[in-house]
């Protein structure tokens, strides 16, 4: 069996893998369960994920990705390894070629980290590609053509913010607040508000369920059960979607902003386009409910959220793998 050309969202939420010529093969969560007696994994993905927060004190559940890149090496490899293992894609002779989509404003030290761990885990040559234009090509937006587009990627530790024409990234930012941030705001809202610890999951499942950015277009109820930080015991809790929008609107705002200082950069031509052709949501972020409402009412252009957003970016990887040779002429080999 020969090896075959793989892509790689690496996300800080998930790891999605499309295989050339299969599509999309494997969507996990970016968990690994380690046993810190032997330091060897227990669980990978799914399995990890259900282990947050219910561990004993000598099994812990990590997310080796933070805020979009790589925070623990040695564990994003073992974890990168098992999931290239699982879909068994390395060949007898060869190592497949890996395209890893990375946020716009990384470090060359956190390029280099992404790298070698691809390379660790059985990747022959490693391409990188920024994380909006890959989600842009996922969501079916011609960026190939000069006429200007935008797209919100909103994963789990970054959100990328761009604007796209002739191929390639005419104007972009990537901030730390996506899905993650607006779990650890709702967690927070409820530990100040009713004394109440929730874990990670929990404020997950608020957020999935009730959570609403657009005041008065949900409303809806969910119980939750925490610990009481008075006395200590167990607790059962009604909360309403109206507070979680309240709860949600900071770090929604920050987003806002960043959008808005990314079309206040975007030459005027492009910025005629992107009134036309609206902006595209991509992301877990995106099926947070109101979104596009309220992007749309604050930046004064239709927005639209993509067909499937959270495989965009899986997607684009597997569209942009048809042209890799291309992409092995243009540009030189990192780090």
């Amino acid at each position: 069996m020969f090896s075959r050309d793989i892509g790689i969202d690496l996300g800080t939420a998930n790891v999605l893998i499309y295989v050339k010529g299969q599509g999309i093969v494997l969507n996990e969560p970016s968990v690994i369960a380690i046993d810190t007696t032997t330091n060897k994994a227990l669980a990978v993905g799914e399995e990890a994920r259900q282990m947050v927060g219910r561990t004993p004190g000598n099994i812990v559940a990590i997310r080796p990705l933070r805020d979009g890149v790589i925070a623990d090496f040695d564990i994003t490899e073992m974890m990168l390894s098992h999931f290239l293992n699982k879909i068994n894609v390395k060949g007898y002779f060869s190592k497949p070629r890996i395209l890893i989509c990375t946020p716009t404003n990384i470090t060359a030290v956190e390029q280099k980290a992404i790298r070698e761990a691809a390379e660790k885990s059985g990747g022959k040559q490693i391409f990188l590609e920024e994380e909006p234009k890959v989600a842009a090509v996922g969501a079916g937006m011609d960026i190939f053509q000069p006429s200007g587009n935008m797209v919100i990627d909103i994963g789990g530790g970054t959100t990328d913010i761009a604007v796209l024409s002739m191929g390639d990234i005419v104007t972009a930012t990537s901030i730390k607040m996506a899905g993650d941030k607006f779990d650890q705001e709702i967690l927070n809202y409820i530990k100040k508000t009713y004394k109440l610890l929730i874990g990670e999951r929990t404020a997950e499942n608020i957020k999935t369920n009730i959570a609403t950015v657009f005041p008065g277009s949900r409303s809806e109820e969910i119980t939750i059960r925490g610990r009481d930080m008075v006395y200590g015991l167990p607790k059962t809790l009604t909360i309403h979607s109206d507070e979680i929008q309240k709860a949600l609107e900071e770090p929604i705002s920050i987003i806002t902003q960043a959008a808005k200082g990314i079309l206040e950069k975007t030459p005027p031509e492009l910025a005629a386009d992107i009134i036309d052709r609206g902006v595209i949501l991509t992301g877990g972020g995106a099926l947070l409910h109101g979104i596009d409402q309220l992007l749309a009412e604050e930046l004064k252009v239709p927005v639209v959220v993509a067909e499937d957003p959270m495989s965009c970016v899986a997607n684009g990887t597997g569209l942009m793998l048809e042209h890799l040779d291309k992409l092995t002429k243009r540009r030189p080999k990192l780090g």
